[in-house]
């Protein structure tokens, strides 16, 4: 789901947080990309919160006077709509023999700019919205390049972050993907 405020209320809202949270938020996004580029799941995986919500709706390409139905809702059709249930069910394949669409396994860089936080309602929690790029490279010909931008709803955590994610949605710029499957995380 796009984000429900307007660039400039996320603008506003952003201008109450200290830098320093910007920077500590910051910082938990580069680890966080390190850890999933470094094939970390594991511990990216602990990261998560087990009430996430991870979810890719579908982008159909409208006028402009339909933009506010650009992306599916969240009763419409996703790329995925998962829990930490369903996550921790992804990552344990890909830690068998039978995940032939990472074997052997992608290659990724992950490109995070652009972030913009606001305070949620609940103390401690934060709603980011950042740009990314994400790169990936597997087997000898096979490359794929996913832009965007992800809303991740994070919140102070007991992680060796600090905090944890309890919800991502990821906005993929294109409206068809050419990828060949979609096996690793954003």
């Amino acid at each position: 789901m796009p984000p429900n405020r307007s660039a400039l209320e996320v603008l506003e809202a952003a201008r109450s947080i200290p830098r320093e949270l910007q920077q500590e938020i910051e910082q938990f996004l580069f680890y966080e990309s390190a850890l999933l580029n470094d094939r970390l799941i594991d511990e990216w995986f602990a990261l998560l919160a087990d009430d996430i919500r991870y979810a890719m709706p579908l982008r159909a390409t409208r006028s402009n006077r339909e933009l506010h139905h650009e992306f599916g809702g969240a009763k419409d059709i996703a790329y995925f709509d998962e829990t930490k249930a369903s996550l921790a069910l992804r990552i344990r394949r890909l830690h068998t023999s039978s995940a032939w669409a990472e074997e052997p396994p992608s290659r990724t860089r992950r490109f995070s700019t652009n972030v913009r936080i606001a305070p949620s309602a609940t103390a401690g929690a934060y709603e980011v919205l950042s740009a990314f790029l994400l790169y990936r490279n597997r087997g000898e010909t096979q490359t794929d390049i996913f832009a965007g931008e992800r809303i991740d709803g994070l919140r102070r955590a007991d992680t060796p972050a600090g905090f944890e994610i309890f919800a991502r949605t990821i906005l993929i710029d294109q409206s068809t993907l050419l990828a060949n499957n979609i096996s690793f995380f954003f």
